[in-house]
């Protein structure tokens, strides 16, 4: 617990202010809201269909519940009660039971993806939208996850475990421009514009032995690394860690650099622990990639099951 207050503690450092020009307006348009989901096309969903040939479909969410590693504050709570005519009697001449249910949980928790209004530089979030112009406590009125579009489009998975020979990768363990290309290289991978890109470490198998450990440390994506994925137009950046960025951060100093990388300064969304371990057993390296999120109005981040078609 102690490791996971000083991570937590590290990002309430100041970080310095960027000056104003130097990130935003986007690339995109300075009134835009999708970032990145702009590369998606339809010329892009026919070429990643026809990535399908054996027709095997991968549930890359996983199952969410009590039991499932959280940060620390978040939680999760399901009551599931019965229906019936208000006296606890069957309803009707057909004698109708049945159940509702209602969950009680924090939306960041589980496989998820992470909205432009998660993380932000003083602030300031994707193309510079200040926090007081969409903050609200009962739902944010700008970059609601609900406005993520719908996304079919290729994914790609670098199989980091099999590049570094090793299975977890090492927490700590940051892959930048060096470590992508090679694990590109050896999938037979190039990435592309509206990509999805994906990262196997084995990081995962740690979630249920040892929960705290798994959100504590991990292996994971560089700041440069973040920087060099931006620049080939990919929609969405994700691995089978709970933070996608390696920590211990690679500078003490700058808690979340990938996070305010990918969301903040180039509208990329992340995906945060996914269930690549079938995929990297098949040795699956690219796939149709769909993704279709809840649309709870207002949210921050939403719980996901994006599904892999080879």
């Amino acid at each position: 617990m102690r490791h996971i207050a000083a991570v937590l503690a590290a990002a309430t450092l100041a970080l310095p202010a960027l000056a104003e020009d130097s990130w935003f307006p986007s690339r995109y348009g300075a009134a835009d809201r999708v970032g990145a989901a702009n590369n998606l096309t339809a010329e892009g969903v026919l070429k990643a269909a026809k990535l399908v040939k054996t027709g095997k479909v991968y549930a890359l969410g996983v199952v969410t519940g009590p039991k499932t590693p959280v940060w620390p504050g978040r939680s999760y709570k399901l009551v599931v009660t019965p229906i019936d005519d208000g006296g606890g009697a069957p309803m009707g001449a057909g004698k109708v039971t049945g159940h509702d249910d209602v969950l009680m949980t924090h939306i960041g928790i589980g496989t998820q993806i992470d909205g432009f209004a998660h993380v932000g530089i003083d602030r300031r979030h994707y193309n510079g939208v200040h926090a007081r112009d969409f903050f609200q406590p009962d739902g944010v009125t700008q970059f609601g996850t609900e406005n993520i579009p719908p996304t079919a489009t290729r994914g790609i998975l670098l199989d980091m475990a099999r590049h570094y020979g090793k299975s977890p990768v090492p927490a700590g363990t940051a892959f930048n421009r060096e470590e992508i290309d090679a694990a590109a290289k050896a999938a037979g991978v190039s990435i592309g514009k509206g990509d999805v890109v994906l990262f196997h470490t084995g990081w995962m198998a740690k979630a249920e032995k040892d929960p705290l450990g798994y959100i504590a440390s991990q292996p994971g994506l560089g700041t440069a690394g973040a920087e060099y994925l931006a620049s080939l137009g990919v929609v969405m950046v994700g691995a089978d860690t709970a933070a996608l960025e390696a920590i211990p951060f690679e500078d003490a100093a700058r808690p979340f650099p990938v996070h305010q990388a990918l969301l903040t300064r180039h509208g990329v969304y992340i995906l945060e622990s996914v269930n690549t371990a079938e995929l990297a057993k098949d040795r699956a390296t690219e796939f149709l990639f769909v993704l279709g999120p809840p649309r709870f109005k207002g949210t921050v981040q939403a719980v996901v099951n994006p599904v892999a078609i080879r």
